[in-house]
């Protein structure tokens, strides 16, 4: 093997032509259609013999002759470049494929050297992300694999008065401290909190409002380029999907958004519920001081919920059953629950457990997909069947099983037939999503606004 390569190299040298003038530059090719000494080697060894010298290795190869940049511009030779990437190839293939273009989606297959995708993105920087949930904002890297820190939100963000600007520098110019980066050197994806759920004329120009101070807050830091994309929005990418509907279980309430080709369908609805984390740890620590179960904070109790908490896939047969569970907690000794940890998340179906006045999870989506149903937004009803959970309390398991089992005995079989429920990437699914834009061959480009772009499209003016 080591011969082989070597003779590659030989062959590119001799190939190479060199002039005596210094300041004239050598010419890249030969217009020799030969493989040299590897013209007898079938076409599918020698993809494998240039997968052991690696992509940088292998691009240089491309100046041997029209037959050796044939070979290394195979698009199965980059796949297996970009599948031991750090992102799943299939993330980076839904991102190319469907991503790359911006927005409106352009799904491009054919024609795409993947040769060029992986050169673009070994190229792209990188982005700062910052998403900031209803409850932990997340911010770190799109090159990282995961957040590099969390901090609890501290911004209210539907009040759009004039208070909004300087809680919003503040907030980003704290994130931007901690992360120790100048803002001015890297471009950022952020994520715009799903907000002003109505249709109306009202809604519309406050999630301008929302947005456009998102932006002039950031480039008021000097940051290169914004890219201001939606929660659920993030949420679906991460899932390797534009249409669908998004539940989010947020820190105070719990929002169900349809979206089609990555627009919310506020036409159709966005149905919220008035129960979020909050109230699931709250419920928790009434059940925990009920049972007569002492604990030393509220996050004693989150911890407990995160780690023991689950959702039964039928509530009163699991009332039966033996379901006690410990868990140590430093500082703080073990924990004991019982029927505890089904009860806690059972509120999500039946809300009015915790004397919360509002539908349950699974008539909520129901109704949402009712709407979208016979709204005959698309001539295929599968875009709505997809169901995306996202935020941290998503994460309780068996929570998409039930809803799931759940909606398929609320609706008929013309709209149940196909529904999935996907559980969430963890407590950052938004983030992940966020991440794919960021790491795209063609990011920045159709993505971003830059300062001078958003001057010239802005059509309001903000009151500071």
């Amino acid at each position: 093997m080591a011969m082989l390569l070597r003779r590659v190299w030989e062959t590119m040298s001799s190939r190479t032509c060199s002039t005596g003038d210094s300041s004239a530059r050598p010419s890249c090719t030969t217009e020799s259609s030969s493989l040299g000494a590897f013209d007898q080697i079938p076409w599918d060894v020698l993809i494998q013999i240039v997968i052991l010298i690696g992509p940088k290795e292998a691009a240089k190869l491309c100046v041997v002759s029209k037959s050796w940049r044939a070979l290394v511009s195979d698009n199965r030779l980059w796949i297996f470049f970009l599948q031991h990437q750090q992102e799943p190839w299939d993330s980076i293939f839904f991102g190319e494929t469907t991503l790359g273009s911006g927005y409106p989606y352009q799904t491009l297959v054919t024609g795409l050297s993947f040769m060029h995708i992986y050169g673009q993105r070994a190229q792209v920087p990188g982005s700062v992300i910052i998403d900031g949930g209803s409850g932990y904002c997340k911010f770190g890297w799109s090159k990282y694999d995961c957040p590099s820190g969390r901090t609890a939100t501290f911004l209210e963000f539907g009040n759009i008065e004039s208070p909004m600007y300087s809680r919003l520098r503040h907030f980003f110019a704290t994130i931007y401290s901690r992360m120790q980066v100048k803002p001015s050197t890297q471009p950022i994806v952020v994520s715009i909190p799903i907000c002003h759920y109505d249709d109306t004329e009202n809604a519309k120009a406050s999630r301008r409002q929302l947005k456009d101070c998102f932006q002039q807050v950031l480039f008021d830091l000097n940051v290169p380029a914004v890219c201001a994309i939606n929660q659920a929005t993030l949420a679906l990418y991460a899932a390797k999907r534009t249409s669908g509907i998004v539940v989010n279980i947020g820190f105070q309430v719990t929002s169900v958004v349809p979206i089609l080709h990555g627009k919310v369908m506020r036409k159709v609805g966005v149905e919220v519920m008035g129960l979020g984390a909050l109230k699931l740890t709250g419920y928790l620590r009434l059940l925990m001081q009920q049972n007569n179960i002492n604990f030393g904070s509220l996050y004693t109790v989150r911890t407990l919920k995160e780690k023991l908490c689950y959702v039964a896939a039928d509530y009163k047969a699991e009332l039966s059953k033996d379901t006690q569970a410990s868990l140590e907690i430093a500082g703080e000794g073990w924990f004991t629950l019982s029927k505890e940890r089904f009860q806690t998340g059972e509120i999500l179906f039946q809300p009015r457990m915790a004397d919360v006045r509002t539908m349950g999870l699974d008539q909520a989506v129901a109704l949402c997909m009712d709407h979208c149903h016979y709204a005959e937004l698309s001539g295929d009803d599968a875009w709505f069947k997809t169901v995306i959970l996202t935020g941290g309390s998503a994460c309780l398991p068996g929570l998409a099983e039930r809803l799931e089992k759940e909606l398929r005995g609320l609706l008929p079989s013309s709209i149940s037939n196909g529904i999935r429920v996907i559980p969430p990437y963890g407590a950052d699914t938004a983030w992940f999503g966020a991440k794919l834009v960021g790491n795209l061959s063609t990011f920045p480009g159709a993505w971003c606004a830059t300062k001078k772009q958003f001057r010239q499209k802005s059509r309001f003016n903000i009151m500071w």
